[in-house]
């Protein structure tokens, strides 16, 4: 009986006539935006004694309000759905379906308009709507529906003139792209928005500052005047949410001014033919190209080293967040990189696949479609074929003794790997095929020189013909990059998987 007792005495204080509460002192602040499955729009404010407040007329148009003055006894009744909310001008109680709730603010009547304090909507709203009602208030967002906004914390972590090191932090996990655009990296989400939190990122010679896209769930890296190139890595997040890092590189300083040039790097070294593996812990890619060799040049002026780095590094992104697979680009700018050093890197990193990223050219205009390569021992005739049953060396051991050690020249290391490399190349044409047009003859072998020093399976991966007007559009468009990466990653997965049964 207490209790019954209770709520209604505060029914009856909610209902209670007072006189209208007015207010002079609202004034403009900065909008919300509404973001619902149709899309965005701006929700005004008023600030009214130290409160923001929503205008109740542009709420009911919104979201399908009837609202009633009772001018004798000066409250307010607000349908929804049937159910109604009660309020008391001058009161910050208010009844919901006959819930007693406390708002931060009363409602006030200004210039002829009620206002509501901006809580109204998730604490008021929210409860007697049948469609989810999110208030994000230190981001200024009103969330309608079962949309995707991850929140999305940007921290700048350290900057020098070499390096920045930015940390995304993003709850719920989200997966994103990220891309060089115009002097910017975007990255973008796949999202109904986002929920951007972005603290305040000092404008440096790298990084000069980071910003929401307007018209997209993407958030914007402005970069400084030292740019040279970036790198995602994915790092482990808490629970539910994700974490990468992008680090953003300068510009290497020029060697000063009488230092002696670097001396010349040694010859090749044999390799030690690493016994292969059902696991794979490092995947090198080579974005072919770059530097002072730009490789093809379409019709409207694409340079395949472009494609080529936008590809990889779209890849890498890809590889990191679905496999958490160290990646090892070749090359991760504009750079000259030699063809055998590029299966060098691979070696040193101890990479377990090279894929090497090309696109075509013919003097046939309408030649088109991917291509997909792979050595084989009728290149190389007998020496191949007898390196790929090398037999061990024995070399002294620290301590006394000797071990085994399978040694193979650098020109004939893919010769162990000639059938590995024909399935990896089977596996990623079958993957193409279903996403992007292929060539008649797709998979081929071929004398690659960027091949014959990987101490791995590799493969080349020709995306298309750059001198064919319509792939060439389509090779700097994003819809088919993507492509390219999904058929690439399942191929890898596929190749993961069968070396795993074997």
């Amino acid at each position: 009986m207490l209790v019954a007792a209770t709520l209604a005495a505060a029914a009856a204080a909610v209902a209670a006539p007072v006189a209208l509460q007015t207010s002079s002192t609202a004034q403009s602040a900065a909008p919300y935006t509404l973001v619902t499955r149709e899309g965005r729009r701006a929700l005004a404010v008023a600030r009214s004694n130290g409160q923001d407040m929503f205008r109740l007329d542009e709420l009911a148009a919104v979201f399908g309000l009837t609202v009633r003055e009772d001018t004798l006894a000066g409250g307010l009744t607000i349908s929804l759905d049937g159910r109604t909310i009660v309020m008391s001008p001058g009161r910050n109680l208010a009844s919901v379906g006959g819930r007693l709730i406390s708002l931060p603010a009363p409602a006030v009547r200004e210039d002829g308009a009620w206002l509501v304090p901006v809580d109204f909507v998730s604490r008021a709203l929210g409860p007697l709507s049948a469609t989810r009602i999110d208030l994000r208030k230190p981001s200024r967002l009103v969330i309608v529906g079962d949309l995707t906004v991850p929140r999305v914390d940007v921290r700048l972590d350290a900057e020098d003139a070499a390096r920045a090191r930015l940390t995304f932090e993003v709850s719920p996990a989200t997966p994103h792209t990220v891309t060089l655009e115009s002097g910017r990296l975007v990255v973008s989400f796949e999202a109904d928005a986002v929920d951007p939190r972005l603290g305040t990122i000092r404008r440096g010679p790298l990084v000069a500052g980071v910003t929401p896209e307007a018209a997209a769930p993407a958030v914007a890296v402005e970069l400084g005047p030292a740019f040279a190139s970036y790198r995602a890595v994915d790092v482990e997040g808490g629970a539910g949410a994700e974490r990468f890092v992008i680090e953003v590189v300068g510009t290497a300083p020029a060697t000063p001014p009488g230092a002696p040039p670097d001396p010349p790097g040694p010859e090749a070294a044999p390799l030690i033919a690493l016994a292969p593996s059902g696991d794979l812990r490092a995947i090198a890619i080579d974005p072919g190209h770059g530097g002072a060799e730009d490789g093809a040049c379409g019709a409207n002026g694409t340079l395949e080293k472009d494609v080529t780095l936008a590809v990889a590094r779209r890849l890498e992104s890809a590889i990191g967040r679905r496999l958490g697979i160290r990646v090892i680009l070749t090359r991760d700018g504009d750079e000259t990189v030699a063809l055998d050093e590029r299966a060098e890197r691979a070696n040193n990193n101890k990479a377990d696949l090279f894929i090497s990223l090309h696109a075509n050219a013919s003097t046939a205009r309408a030649a088109a479609g991917a291509e997909v390569f792979h050595l084989g021992l009728e290149e190389y005739g007998g020496e191949a074929e007898r390196a790929s049953r090398a037999s061990g060396v024995a070399l002294p051991v620290f301590g006394g003794g000797t071990r085994d050690i399978e040694m193979i020249p650098w020109e004939l290391a893919q010769a162990r790997y000639f059938d590995r490399s024909a399935a990896l190349a089977g596996m990623v044409e079958e993957e193409l095929r279903q996403r992007v047009p292929m060539s008649p003859r797709a998979l081929q072998q071929g004398p690659f020189r960027v091949l014959v020093g990987a101490n791995m399976p590799a493969i080349v991966v020709e995306m298309g013909f750059l001198t064919n007007p319509d792939e060439a559009r389509a090779l700097t468009s994003e819809p088919f990059q993507n492509a390219v990466v999904q058929a690439l990653l399942e191929g890898i997965i596929r190749f993961r998987d069968a070396a795993r049964r074997d």
